[in-house]
């Protein structure tokens, strides 16, 4: 609620005095020149299997193989899933009302990018025209996600934060295919009862430190992802980004 207060502050104060506190495409914009903008496609929701009352927001890369999952409260995911199924509130929600308002002073909206990610927390920017002037709005991506449905406009994010939070399908698909051979060599040793593996459980892979492998890691990876458990499959990349530096 607080973010889109002030996403509508912000707007009241083009309207009435001009855009000089914003990023303005005219002055020193937010984001690099040029940019490598990559276009992203809502994929999924689903709720949180550890955190109550949070949502895993699934966005894909259009016409590639990377996933982006990102973790939202439970208000902005019942607002993103009623602009996408087209369901009308009897109510305004918050994100209805912004858009409203936008319309009534005039401003659009052009796109949503996806900007930045610190220490494991991703920035987003609304980015509108009055007509005259272009500028940007700082938002979280949820808020920025619900908003640009709701006025049909695309999703972006940059490379940067695609590479290093990004889950690429063709390594997974690799992964499930050798976590299903394993599990075939299992079942076989499993029918002979002289099989060690028979009698007592085998422990998960590891590595001299103690740690579970990368291979390891990389199949629950696969495992997670085939459950659509993101919010574990997030949590397992990063661990997998930050065992290789």
């Amino acid at each position: 609620m607080a973010g889109l207060f002030f996403i509508c502050t912000s707007i009241y104060h083009i309207v009435a005095f001009g855009t000089p506190h914003l990023h303005s495409k005219s002055q020193d914009t937010h984001f690099p020149s040029p940019l490598k903008k990559i276009q992203l496609e809502i994929l999924g929701l689903s709720s949180s299997q550890s955190q109550s009352g949070s949502f895993a927001l699934i966005l894909g890369e259009k016409g590639g193989n990377r996933r982006l999952p990102i973790i939202i409260g439970m208000f902005e995911a019942q607002s993103i899933a009623i602009q996408i199924e087209k369901i009308s509130p009897n109510r305004p929600l918050t994100h209805d009302l912004f858009k409203s308002f936008a319309e009534h002073v005039h401003v659009v909206i052009l796109e949503v990018v996806i900007s930045d990610l610190k220490e494991g927390v991703f920035y987003s920017r609304i980015v509108c025209s009055d007509g005259a002037t272009t500028f940007d709005i700082d938002a979280r991506p949820s808020d920025a996600i619900a908003i640009g449905l709701r006025f049909g406009v695309p999703i972006f994010t940059v490379e940067s934060v695609l590479s290093e939070a990004g889950i690429i399908l063709s390594d997974l698909d690799e992964a499930e295919g050798d976590a299903d051979d394993d599990e075939d060599e299992e079942d076989d040793e499993d029918t002979d009862t002289d099989s060690p593996r028979a009698s007592r459980a085998q422990p998960e892979p590891r590595d001299p430190s103690g740690q579970v492998s990368l291979d390891e890691l990389t199949k629950m990876l696969a495992q997670a992802l085939e459950k659509e458990d993101y919010e574990k499959a997030a949590k397992i990349r990063d661990e997998l980004n930050k065992r290789n530096g």
